[in-house]
């Protein structure tokens, strides 16, 4: 019971504890007239996860034929499933070559993604593949990892089953992705990210973020060269805001769709409870996306995170693990994905027929022979794995 107090001689109550919407006096305030979504027990509590509604709607008109790129941590890779389901052009521009079984070309991590980068955990990153599509850095300088009788990429160390069989093939297959990110980034009306880490590694002496630790999926570890990085909020802001502009000096219109993993860490590096260091990594890749999407009207944020891991889902979404999503789970975020996505803009790529502008024609010249070799790799390793 509100404890009671006298203003002026007139008894009074307190409100409950955040409550904003109860009237407590006279007259119209703020919230009168909101709808039924803004308060949580008409938005939340009443009609329950089953009937949660109005949780999104994307701040723009979309072409009815628009084009998605979709890239980030694992649980992105759903995005671009529904995407195809439903008939929507997702795009993929790195292909398996047409003669690879589907069940190689998975193995070898192709469909995934819009491009072959793996996943993409976190917003340094994103950076660094961003700034190598531009060619602003050279796509030559980040490591490749000596891996047994094997050679990893650093960049993408689970790419490949069981490594490259040398490091001009590593370095033939990272310029093919390059070159695919480039042509996903172009091609794109929105690119759809998915944040999954503030955790990462990275060298010591040049500052390349990894993909992974050295020594998990390839490579080996060495505390002299590689260290643990926790980005902060500061830093994955910029980060995210230099990705962007690089993006769009690729492609001018490109929208930015950003959401967040529901999946917590597998592992922690930071010192504390994996409970507390997921708690704190999603809170702060939250926090950055809403303000990035409130400070930039070519950004936007889509609730996956609020979906799988908000207290009316009561864990309901997660397997036993209490880490992998259902399909259920996956099912429900992408009803309302589509729910709220707006595609009632004109069609704008049917006149287009395959036609490139100069200059992505320029950049698809430059690395045109790298296609046919990592096709010719992909090939030989599944006649292998039939020998």
């Amino acid at each position: 019971m509100p404890k009671p107090r006298v203003e002026g001689g007139a008894l009074r109550r307190y409100p409950a504890c955040g409550s904003t919407g109860e009237r407590v006096s006279g007259g119209k305030t703020p919230y009168s007239d909101l709808p039924p979504q803004a308060f949580w027990r008409t938005g939340v509590a009443e009609p329950g996860l089953a009937g949660l509604r109005a949780l999104w709607s994307s701040r723009w008109a979309l072409p009815a034929d628009a084009r998605f790129a979709t890239f980030g941590s694992c649980f992105a890779q759903h995005i671009g499933r529904a995407l195809t389901a439903r008939g929507q052009h997702w795009l993929d521009a790195e292909p398996a070559p047409g003669r690879t079984p589907p069940e190689i070309a998975r193995a070898f991590n192709y469909g995934v993604f819009s491009a072959r980068t793996g996943n993409i955990y976190t917003a340094a990153q994103l950076l660094l593949l961003v700034r190598l599509a531009a060619g602003e850095d050279d796509p030559d300088l980040p490591e490749f990892w000596p891996d047994g009788a094997r050679v990893a990429d650093s960049l993408r160390p689970a790419i490949e089953p069981s490594g490259f069989a040398s490091a001009e093939e590593a370095r033939l297959s990272r310029l093919s992705m390059v070159r695919a990110f480039r042509r996903a980034i172009a091609g794109a009306d929105v690119f759809v990210f998915t944040l999954g880490l503030t955790e990462g590694w990275e060298n010591a002496a040049t500052g390349q973020p990894y993909a992974m630790c050295p020594g998990t999926a390839a490579g080996s570890f060495d505390p002299a060269r590689h260290r643990f990085r926790e980005y902060r909020f500061g830093e994955i802001g910029a980060a995210l805001d230099q990705a962007v502009a690089a993006m769009r000096r690729i492609n001018p219109g490109l929208r930015i769709l950003l959401t967040v993993s529901p999946v917590p860490l597998t592992a922690t590096a930071s010192g504390r409870h994996v409970l507390v260091a997921t708690t704190q990594s999603k809170a702060v890749l939250r926090a950055v996306a809403g303000e990035l999407a409130a400070a930039d009207a070519g950004v936007d944020y889509f609730p996956s995170y609020e979906i799988i891991a908000g207290a009316p889902a009561a864990a309901r979404f997660y397997e036993a693990n209490l880490r992998s999503v259902t399909q259920a789970g996956v099912d429900t975020v992408m009803g309302h994905f589509f729910a709220g996505l707006r595609l009632d803009a004109p069609e704008a790529h049917s006149g287009e027929a395959g036609a490139r502008q100069a200059s992505e024609a320029e950049a698809e010249a430059r690395m045109a022979a790298d296609d046919l070799v990592c096709e010719e790799q992909l090939l030989e390793a599944y006649a292998r794995g039939r020998a």
